[in-house]
């Protein structure tokens, strides 16, 4: 299994959710290539079941995502999630403490329908 071992930015204040998703009720954005939205980390967190996180940037390397090992979702920085069965989710959103440089404009951002 690949997990990724990384933890919020110090500092880090919760700021909004999305309401917990199934593989039949998540929102088609996260399933697409985006980024979290301006300013944000994204907290992907699994309740039951399991998932695949890419980053676009390294796709042949998918985190993988369970109950016990949720992913820290940085910003700037294209991903999307893959369901590989049954699963429920929800994506926590964290305010970070510094101010971010050059974001991409252009860059879907499902997640700021949440914060």
């Amino acid at each position: 299994m690949n997990y990724q071992n990384a933890q919020l930015p110090e500092g880090a204040k919760l700021s909004g959710a999305t309401p917990v998703m199934s593989e039949k009720t998540i929102s088609p954005g996260i399933l697409a290539k985006h980024m979290a939205p301006r300013g944000k980390c994204g907290f992907l967190v699994v309740e039951e079941g399991a998932c695949q996180f890419v980053w676009e940037d390294d796709a042949a390397n998918p985190l993988d995502c369970d109950t016990d090992h949720p992913v820290v979702i940085f910003p700037e920085r294209y991903h999307h999630v893959v369901i590989t069965g049954p699963v429920k989710l929800r994506v926590e959103f964290y305010a970070l403490p510094v101010r971010l440089e050059g974001l991409d404009e252009t860059a879907s951002r499902p997640g700021d329908d949440f914060i």
